[in-house]
C-alpha cells in the first residue's frame, strides 16, 4: 500500500498522518435542528447522544481511529457542532467541507469557513473540502479561496469529494500550479458500489497520489449482513438497491461469502468488506458509527489482513454490482 505504515497513511502528497480507517459523522448532533430532508431523519436515524458518541471517540482513538469526517451542510451544522464539542482535547485529525447551503455562491467560503472553524472549536481545519461541483459558484474561484486560507493557516490540506476523474484532475492541476497538492477526492466505493474502478478516479487517485476517501463504505448497511430479506432497513432505504427484491440473491451470495472468509479471522461480513477497501491501496474509508458498539466493531477492520486470493474472490463476487 502506498505511503503506509500499520494502520496509518499519508494525506497524498501533504505531511499529514492519518488512520486508515475514519469515522463518518454524517449523523451526529441534535436532530431538532437538521431540515426535514436531511438523511438523519428519513433513512438512517440519528446517533445515540453526546454520552454514546463520546465513548464512540474515545474508544476509536483507542483502537487507532482518528480521522473525523464531517461537513457544514450535515445538519445544518449540527454534525460539526457535535464533532467540535467531542474532539477539542483530543489529537486527532478533522475534515469538513463547504459550502454549507444547497444554493451555494463562490462569495460563501469566507463565511462557511468561519463558521466552521467556529462549530469545530478550532483555528484550523486538518482538511477542507469542496463537498460537490455545482454550477451555482464556480470551482476554481472555491479553490483560490481555499488557497488563500491555506496560506494563512486556516486550513492545511485541500480535498474534493463527488468529483469526475477530469474534475479532480482540473482541480489537481490548479493547485498544483501554486504548489499546493490535491489532499484527496471523497466519493462512493464499496464491494457493492465499484464505480471508482470503471470511471477512472481510482486509477487518477493512485497516479497524482491523492487519497479516495470512501464513503458508504458498507453501501447504506447492505454489508453488515443484518439485511436479507427477512429485516428490512428503516426509511427509504429499503425502496433501493440492493435492498430491492431484484437485487435482494445477489447481495445475499456476497453476504455468504464475507462470511465465509470472516469465519478464518472471526471478524464480520463489515469488517471484511472494509477491509478490502483499505487494502485497496490509497483508499480511506470513512464507515458512520452511532454509537461506541459500532465504531469498536469498524476498527476491527485494522487488525488482521487479507490474502491475495481472498481479495481476488471478493472482486469477482461484486463485480455485476
Amino acid at each position: 500500500m502506498k505511503n503506509t505504515t500499520k494502520n496509518q497513511m499519508k494525506l497524498g502528497n501533504t505531511d499529514i498522518t492519518v488512520s486508515c480507517l475514519g469515522l463518518g459523522a454524517m449523523t451526529w448532533g441534535d436532530i431538532s435542528i437538521t431540515p426535514r430532508l436531511n438523511p438523519t431523519r428519513f433513512a438512517y436515524g440519528p446517533a445515540e447522544g453526546k454520552n454514546e458518541l463520546k465513548k464512540a471517540v474515545d474508544a476509536s482513538i483507542e483502537n487507532g481511529v482518528y480521522f473525523i469526517d464531517t461537513a457544514a451542510m450535515y445538519g445544518k451544522g449540527a454534525s460539526e457542532i457535535m464533532v467540535g464539542n467531542l474532539i477539542h482535547d483530543k489529537n486527532v485529525i478533522v475534515a469538513s467541507k463547504f459550502p454549507s447551503s444547497f444554493l451555494p455562491k463562490s462569495s460563501d467560503f469566507t463565511k462557511d469557513l468561519k463558521n466552521s472553524l467556529r462549530h469545530l472549536k478550532r483555528n484550523s481545519i486538518d482538511l477542507y473540502q469542496i463537498h460537490y461541483p455545482s454550477f451555482l459558484f464556480s470551482v476554481p474561484k472555491v479553490l483560490n479561496h481555499m488557497i488563500n486560507a491555506y496560506h494563512a493557516g486556516k486550513i492545511k490540506a485541500i480535498g474534493v469529494s463527488n468529483f469526475s476523474e477530469k474534475q479532480m484532475r482540473e482541480a489537481h492541476k490548479i493547485l498544483a500550479e501554486r504548489g499546493i497538492p490535491l489532499a484527496s477526492n471523497q466519493v462512493e466505493y464499496s464491494l457493492l458500489h465499484r464505480d471508482p474502478e470503471r470511471n477512472g478516479i481510482l486509477q487518477a487517485c493512485h497516479e497524482l497520489n491523492v487519497i479516495l476517501i470512501a464513503y458508504m463504505p458498507l453501501r447504506m448497511g447492505a454489508l453488515t449482513g443484518k439485511y436479507t430479506g427477512e429485516i428490512k432497513p428503516k426509511g427509504l432505504r429499503k425502496y433501493i438497491s440492493p435492498f430491492c427484491k431484484r437485487d435482494l440473491a445477489k447481495l445475499n451470495e456476497i453476504i455468504k461469502i464475507l462470511k465465509d472468509i470472516g469465519s478464518h479471522y472471526s471478524k464480520s461480513p463489515a469488517q471484511i468488506a472494509l477491509r478490502w477497501l483499505i487494502q485497496k491501496g490509497n483508499v480511506l474509508p470513512i464507515p458512520g458509527a452511532k454509537n461506541s458498539e459500532q465504531a469498536i466493531h469498524n476498527a476491527g477492520a485494522l487488525t488482521f489482513s487479507l490474502t491475495e486470493n481472498e481479495m481476488e474472490v471478493l472482486n469477482l463476487a461484486s463485480s455485476e454490482f
